[in-house]
């Protein structure tokens, strides 16, 4: 029987963002599955939107025997811990190490981690697993559709497969993509040849939707390029907060011929690079969004929906800051919901008072970014709610959510999700868990930039994009980058940097 040594190990970086992931994080999981080792691996990957999920489906119908080893994930945030790191690729390497003979690897990983210690997490990863391996036994990888994808990983992996959608509704499939091109892989006895090219632009998080253009005819275009000679083709537009040298999209191309990889990663290239003028849209300050929805709904059947994309927890943000709330309070919106803003200790208080209580509390507010502070008012407690619930739409796919003690809060006519843990606001019951009906607001504000699409736009009348403060700046180039790629574009079209000085990568040795 053939066996195939399989992990996950995801977490997307923003080396801007105030907080860093620990192994508790990981532990908990954050919107993700919660951690799970060796057989339990198994039992939690199963019937949910993850890639290791849809490869474990596809392995069994295969009649592969996997080797678990670990599976885990966390919240978007700054740089994960070295402890946190090395702690869980022990786990990982130690359980490949031990399998026994293998016919194989696969890992679920994201693409565009950063650690305290390194600028590559998952071209270290790779180059660990590879030494342990050698350099036959095939390695294949999912990737985000958000990885900065490195010479490291590209080098030390048979395959790097990457989402194809944006609201990541594919995740599954792509581990599903993965097992097919390892099928290929264990029955021609052969590797194929590699094509990676790197674009010279970064492209703000917002305009990589993939249900909009550009982004959605460049996907239909590579689906139109993979063939027999080119079985695996991929573009990731990159995810624009982590201050390394290969930060930024990318493509990748696996062929028969070093001729038919090339040809496609070429094709690819320039046709995103055609596109670059298209990398842009409207984005609203909170009171200009806050009173064009207003307008709006007055007429409108169905809900306005906000991105306050800046404060996105799935992009590094602390799911906190109080920029949108204020707006809608201060330009006294009507049947509004905004939600999740993260803060335990609040959450604690509507615990403490009750339902119907009033409590005063300094609420959100507190991860200390520039332009955003507590929001210190009066709110009555409508209900509360012990943060389990199960996730059902597009995007989280099914999978058990763990939220903490939360609340709804009212202040006037607008109604916040309170919650203990976070994760960002991308499926209806994140509203529904506190007693929320989403259909009944007339505007919803979700800390979320293009996840939330998934489940919000089949009930929404327009979406809108506001800039409050937060993490993830909607101009990419507003971000003090030091130690990008000389010359690369701060946004579509927009200023080459230019370092002072050049920093070296932090990528030690392997020992």
């Amino acid at each position: 029987m053939t066996r195939i040594a399989v992990g996950g190990f995801l977490h997307e970086t923003n080396t801007f963002a105030p907080t860093k992931a620990t192994y508790d994080d990981f532990v908990h999981g954050g919107g993700w599955p919660a951690m799970a080792e060796g057989t339990n691996v198994l039992k939690v990957m199963r019937h949910i939107n993850v890639g290791l999920a849809g490869f474990v489906e596809a392995a069994e119908a295969n009649g592969w025997e996997m080797v678990p080893t670990i599976s885990c994930a966390a919240s978007p945030s700054a740089h994960v811990t070295r402890d946190a790191f090395e702690r869980i690729v022990k786990v990982m390497v130690d359980g490949i190490k031990a399998a026994g003979p293998l016919d194989a690897v696969y890992l679920d990983l994201h693409g565009a981690m950063v650690t305290e210690h390194l600028d590559d997490g998952e071209g270290e990863i790779l180059a660990r697993v590879r030494k342990v391996i050698g350099k036959d036994l095939p390695l294949v990888v999912s990737l985000d559709l958000h990885a900065n994808v490195t010479p490291q990983m590209v080098e030390h992996a048979d395959a790097l497969i990457a989402y194809r959608t944006y609201p990541h509704i594919d995740m599954a499939d792509t581990g599903r993509a993965a097992a097919k091109h390892l099928a290929l892989l264990l029955r021609g006895q052969q590797k194929f040849a590699k094509a990676f090219r790197q674009l010279p632009f970064l492209i703000p998080i917002s305009w990589q939707c993939t249900n909009d253009q550009p982004t959605k005819g460049i996907y239909q275009k590579l689906a139109a390029l993979q063939s027999e000679a080119v079985p695996t083709l991929s573009f990731a537009p990159g995810f624009p907060a982590a201050d390394f040298p290969h930060c930024g999209p990318s493509v990748f191309a696996y062929g028969r011929t070093q001729a038919d990889a090339d040809a496609a990663a070429d094709a690819m290239t320039k046709l995103i690079i055609g596109h670059e003028d298209d990398f842009d849209g409207r984005i609203y300050t909170p009171d200009e969004g806050v009173r064009y929805a207003m307008e709006l709904a007055k007429t409108a059947s169905r809900p306005i929906v906000i991105a306050d994309t800046q404060d996105n927890p799935g992009a590094g943000g602390d799911s906190d800051t109080t920029g949108m709330l204020r707006a809608l309070v201060r330009n006294k919106a009507q049947r509004t919901a905004i939600g999740v803003i993260y803060d335990p200790a609040s959450a604690s208080s509507a615990h403490a008072a009750g339902v119907g209580a009033t409590v005063t509390l300094a609420l959100g507010g507190k991860s200390g970014i520039p332009g955003d502070a507590p929001y210190q008012e009066t709110f009555v407690v409508e209900q509360l709610s012990d943060g389990k619930f199960v996730a059902p739409g597009p995007y989280y796919g099914g999978r058990d959510m763990d939220m903490g003690p939360s609340a709804c809060l009212r202040i006037g006519d607008v109604r916040v999700v309170v919650s203990s843990h976070k994760a960002q606001l991308a499926d209806q019951s994140m509203y529904r868990y506190v007693g929320i009906e989403p259909m009944e607001q007339s505007v919803l504000v979700n800390k979320s930039s293009v996840h939330f699409r998934a489940d919000f736009e089949p009930i929404a009348e327009k979406l809108l994009i506001c800039a409050a403060p937060g993490a993830m700046p909607a101009d990419t180039a507003a971000l003090p980058w030091t130690r990008l790629r000389p010359g690369m574009r701060l946004r579509p079209n927009g200023p080459a940097f230019a370092a002072a000085t050049h920093l070296p990568s932090r990528s030690p040795a392997i020992g």
